[in-house]
């Protein structure tokens, strides 16, 4: 292990004995349970871990561990909520036709990477491009519906489409 690499780590472990009890406390008033604050933070930690910074750079560290932990705190609620759905459009199913937790797990996965792309469009244009992909909805029918202009939904399926493909990226 290299000089650079014996320093980073200890940068770390610094880091992480300093700042790790209000870190969890931090996630914890926000979160309302103490277990998935502690999963948060080790999390963030790990995310430190990747960016391989030198902390010895980094003014607040406090400031810099909450911007990585509220990333974390917002992707894990959009899970919640995702898996919350997911289950109440389920629960009217027979049972023989409700896919294996494996599949189920894979399915939610997929949503989420669908949310993270659609994050940051407008409503409408979020709106258009559901009917459009997920209702097989034709873009009259979408002008319709929501009460704009043909021109407006072809607009709003660019803005769509140009969003997605620059976050793909």
């Amino acid at each position: 292990m290299s000089t650079v690499d014996i320093s980073l780590q200890q940068e770390v472990h610094a880091l992480y004995r300093s700042h790790h009890s209000w870190l969890v406390g931090w996630l914890r008033r926000r979160l309302g349970c103490i277990h998935n604050a502690n999963d948060l933070a080790q999390d963030t930690f790990l995310r430190v871990i990747d960016k391989s910074i030198r902390f010895t750079e980094v003014n607040e560290p406090r400031a810099f561990l909450s911007t990585i932990a509220h990333g974390l705190m917002v992707d894990h609620i959009r899970r919640k909520a995702l898996e919350q759905a997911y289950i109440q459009a389920i629960a009217h199913l027979p049972y023989r036709s409700i896919s294996s937790p494996e599949n189920s797990i894979e399915f939610i996965e997929t949503l989420m990477r669908i949310d993270i792309l659609l994050d940051g469009l407008k409503p409408n244009v979020r709106k258009a491009f559901l009917l459009s992909r997920l209702e097989g909805m034709t873009y009259p029918d979408i002008a319709i519906k929501l009460g704009v202009s043909l021109r407006t939904v072809e607009s709003h399926m660019a803005d769509a489409l140009r969003h997605i493909l620059l976050k793909g990226l």
